[in-house]
């Protein structure tokens, strides 16, 4: 999987400004709602909610990858976001996050789900990548950092 398969820079802010954990998911939500007809943004909050409760998807070291199925999807959509400043976001590790992709999938797409979520994942273990998309100033600049991975 290339990222930009699943990303556009339609798909990415830079910077965003004053959050919580609540309100990324709903910046995430209306980014990718806007991508699936017949599709609100509390579709995909609510899909997205759902699965933080059964745990929170803050992988760490500044990252979460917050993801779910939707029976409306028909193909893995992508969004990603940078915080101007860090929010609490119940990671594992006990610190706050900057860095946000969330991932929504079909709702069969098990296979497709899980192979997503891992690329993802081991994308943002590179420590270099993280730093350059921190410091991003633009949605396109982060887009570009993004898919040249």
């Amino acid at each position: 999987m290339h990222l930009e398969e699943i990303l556009s820079p339609s798909l990415c802010r830079s910077k965003v400004e004053g959050v919580s954990k609540k309100r990324v998911i709903g910046i995430m939500s209306s980014l990718i709602a806007d991508q699936i007809d017949g599709v609100d943004e509390d579709d995909v909050f609510e899909a997205l909610m759902s699965r933080e409760q059964l745990g929170s998807t803050g992988l760490g070291n500044g990252i979460a990858i917050p993801h779910c199925r939707l029976a409306q999807c028909d193909r893995v959509i992508g969004a990603l976001v940078s915080l101007a400043e860090p929010v609490d976001y119940d990671a594992i590790d006990g610190k706050p996050i900057d860095l946000v992709f969330a991932l929504v999938v079909p709702e069969a797409g098990d296979t497709e789900h899980v192979k997503a979520l891992g690329e993802i994942a081991s994308l943002f273990l590179d420590e270099d990548l993280c730093f350059t998309l921190r410091h991003t100033n633009d949605d396109e600049d982060l887009y570009n950092v993004a898919i040249m991975t």
